[in-house]
């Protein structure tokens, strides 16, 4: 049987693509370490399994897609502390993951006329995806050192602008750990509305910093929340990536089009899982244990590979001759899986992948784990 030719065209995941890299090369070392997917393994909050054993009889419930009153005022008066905005209920959405509302985000804006997707390059796959299934082109905007690792706001002609329908930000930056200034999310918040296009930020990795918390794109926008919207996870700042639990929030008029979207074709949060997650947002010491931990991590890959720490989240972004080989020689020699930047990013329109002569070093194990890692691969990497 077929399937939608749009298949074939989304870019190979960055992960098969590196076990094919691998695959004829024994590892060097009986010790292996993965530095290569995002996903925290720092302890989760010891709180989260005592909610779902108390809610368990909740699992009999369908779950209300709007979200429990308990979670939606969690989620409210979290952005508030945070972002010192004020955000109305009817403005926030929960979501099973946040690739569910990226994803489904450009179904929902891209139309005849508005046919344009703008993503970072490198980029999620998420992003891509979305921009190709909602039958749009995807417009890749490289992120490079030039650019401060976001993309050239001022690079895009307005043609290209003007047929727009979304444009996924990520701040801080995956892999790069950028994030935006005040400055810029005024400019890309202006842009949006001048062109009537959806401003989409991507702040899942917001609260992973070590010198200061990253703005954020509803705090720019303070009051007026037009054209924008927000999208936040517990994956990385609580350390539960299986919770599959996140939000979106901002523009009413697009929360209330995604809620009419997600009750046709989307999956909705079982209510112990709404419990667990408003306890989250609701606590902080857990973040800063974790944003602690990390902080720890980034001053070992300081003294030991000579890095500059990143605005914010947990990879480094670490150039080198040559990114394959690189990820060969760290698994042949020692044991070490990265990925290879170019796995990240795709070919733009002028032929060249922003992630090339790249790697992306994700130092999400157990410190002393990570320097491990770092004494094995730093004699290479200084070389």
């Amino acid at each position: 049987m077929e399937t939608n030719p749009t298949l074939s065209q989304l870019p190979d995941y960055p992960f098969p693509r590196l076990r094919a890299l691998l695959a004829d090369h024994p590892p060097g070392h009986a010790d292996i370490i993965d530095l290569t997917l995002g996903a925290p393994r720092h302890p989760p909050p010891e709180f989260i399994g005592r909610i779902l054993a108390k809610e368990f009889d909740s699992f009999g419930k369908y779950p209300p897609i709007a979200g429990s009153t308990a979670l939606k005022q969690a989620i409210q008066a979290w952005v508030e502390r945070r972002y010192q905005c004020t955000l109305a209920p009817a403005q926030i959405l929960p979501l099973v993951g946040t690739r569910e509302g990226l994803f489904m985000l450009a179904q929902l804006c891209a139309r005849p006329g508005r046919d344009h997707v703008l993503l970072p390059n490198p980029f999620y796959p998420a992003y891509h995806a979305a921009a190709l299934f909602s039958n749009a082109k995807a417009v890749l905007l490289d992120c490079t050192e030039a650019t401060g690792f976001l993309p050239d706001l001022n690079a895009v002609p307005g043609s290209i602008y003007e047929r727009t329908a979304l444009f996924y930000l990520c701040s801080p930056s995956n892999p790069q750990g950028a994030a935006a200034d005040r400055a810029y999310f005024e400019q890309a918040i202006a842009l949006a509305r001048q062109y009537d296009f959806l401003l989409v930020v991507d702040e899942c990795y917001a609260d992973i910093w070590t010198q200061q918390a990253p703005l954020g794109a509803l705090q720019v926008a303070a009051t007026n929340q037009s054209n924008v919207v927000v999208v936040h996870s517990l994956s990385k700042r609580s350390n539960v990536p299986g919770l599959r639990s996140g939000f979106i929030a901002g523009d009413p008029s697009i929360i209330k089009g995604f809620e009419k979207l997600r009750s046709f074709g989307g999956p909705t949060m079982p209510l112990p899982v709404q419990a667990a997650s408003a306890a989250c947002w609701e606590d902080i010491a857990h973040v800063e244990e974790n944003r602690r931990l990390y902080d720890a991590k980034f001053s070992l890959a300081e003294d030991m590979l000579g890095i500059t720490r990143p605005d914010g989240g947990f990879f480094l972004w670490f150039p080198v001759e040559d990114d394959e080989k690189t990820a060969v020689k760290l698994w042949t020699e020692h044991g070490v899986r990265i990925l290879p930047g170019q796995y990240l990013a795709s070919d733009s329109e002028k032929g060249q992948n922003p992630g090339r002569n790249y790697i992306r070093i994700a130092l999400v194990d157990t410190i002393e784990r990570t320097k491990l890692a770092l004494e094995r691969i730093a004699p290479l990497l200084a070389r």
